[in-house]
Order: C-alpha cells, then structure tokens, then sequence
C-alpha cells in the first residue's frame, strides 16, 4: 500500500480561467479534485507544496490526503500538474478522487535491489532496464507505493519479466504485452578498437 502523504489546502469558490488567475496572484496554485462520482472540490495550494510534491520520487503513485481548510478533506492522487512554459513553476494542479471499491490507472516505480550481489553483473554485465515504471489498474485502497525486482540471481542475458516483479498482487498492467520484460542482464561490451601501437593489418 501506497504511504498516505498529507497536503494543506484551502477551499476555493470560484471556476473559471479568471478565478484561477486571481488565485495566482495571491501567490497560491488552483486545483481541483474530481471523480468518485462526486461534485468536483477547488482547492488552493501552497506553491512549495506542490512542488515539494512532484519532486519526491513516485509520486505519481502517491496517495495525498488532502486537509481542506473551509472543506471536507479528500483522499486523492495528483493526476496531472500544468507547469508554466518558461518559470516551469505549476500553475494548476489535478488530484482525482479515490473512492472505496473502484479501481484506478497509475504509474507505479520499479525498484531493483540485489545489484551488489548480481553474478551477471559481478561477471561484467551490465543492468539494461527497459522500464522504470509500470502502468497499471489497481483497487484505489490497496495501490503499491513501488515494485520490487530481486536481481541476485541473474546472470549475463537473464531477463526480468512481469511475474518475476514483487508487490504486483491485484495490480493488471494497461496497454502491455503479457509477461514483458522489465529489465535484463547485457552481456559486456567488447572493446573492438585496436590497441595502441598494434601492427595495422
């Protein structure tokens, strides 16, 4: 399960592009938290916070309680963040709503661990990871903070597929092949170039 982060927030009254704007310039980001088949909630946030957020390693797969100042709180992931094209600072904020039973499209990392103990990698070979992170759909109370991959028993060409990652339990990848390959073992690269002083052919 996921870890539950808090974020403070205050209630927002109005929509709209000139709302947004005026939060702005009160020096907040605008945001809004929607689904579960509830009314949307406007928020208002810290600058900091959000960016606190979006720089912490898997937040996409972060669940935020959100503590709503003038408003019930909600429990939410941050689905998308609008950066401004040349301060690159957000200018508004998206969570989507986690509500109990459903189930939810997120990113989640992948870890590997073992390096130090890898054969394959004691051998030379070098760690080739084709993915860092893995859509999937997951039961919104039970979404993975990360996954696991054990390497140290691979050897040189051993490949890592999808049921070889742990922590998957009731995830379901989207738009994957079955069983993919999430990261190999490569064989080390062979230095081709002729050694200095070597006779030319």
């Amino acid at each position: 399960m996921s870890k539950i982060t808090t974020i403070q927030a205050s209630a927002r009254a109005k929509a709209g592009k000139g709302a947004a704007r005026a939060t702005r310039r009160e020096g907040l980001v605008p945001g809004v938290v929607y689904g579960g088949k509830q009314e949307s909630t406007l928020i208002a946030l810290d600058p900091r916070l959000v960016v606190k957020a979006i720089q912490t390693s898997g937040w996409r797969s972060r669940v935020y309680d959100i503590q709503i100042e003038g408003g019930k709180n909600e429990r939410a992931l941050v689905r998308d963040v609008q950066l401004h094209p040349v301060k690159d600072s957000p200018v508004h904020i998206d969570f989507l709503r986690l509500a109990a039973g459903s189930r939810v499209h997120v990113e989640v990392a992948v870890h590997f661990v073992g390096e130090d103990k890898c054969p394959g990698i004691k051998r030379g070979g070098m760690l080739n990871i084709v993915r860092h992170t893995v859509d999937v759909e997951v039961a919104a109370e039970n979404i993975p903070e990360f996954f696991t991959v054990d390497l140290t028993k691979l050897d040189i060409n051993d490949n890592v597929r999808w049921d070889d990652v742990q922590g998957t339990a009731g995830a379901t990848p989207v738009s994957h092949e079955a069983n993919f390959v999430v990261a190999s073992i490569a064989a080390p690269l062979v230095d081709t170039t002729p050694a200095e002083g070597a006779d030319a052919s």
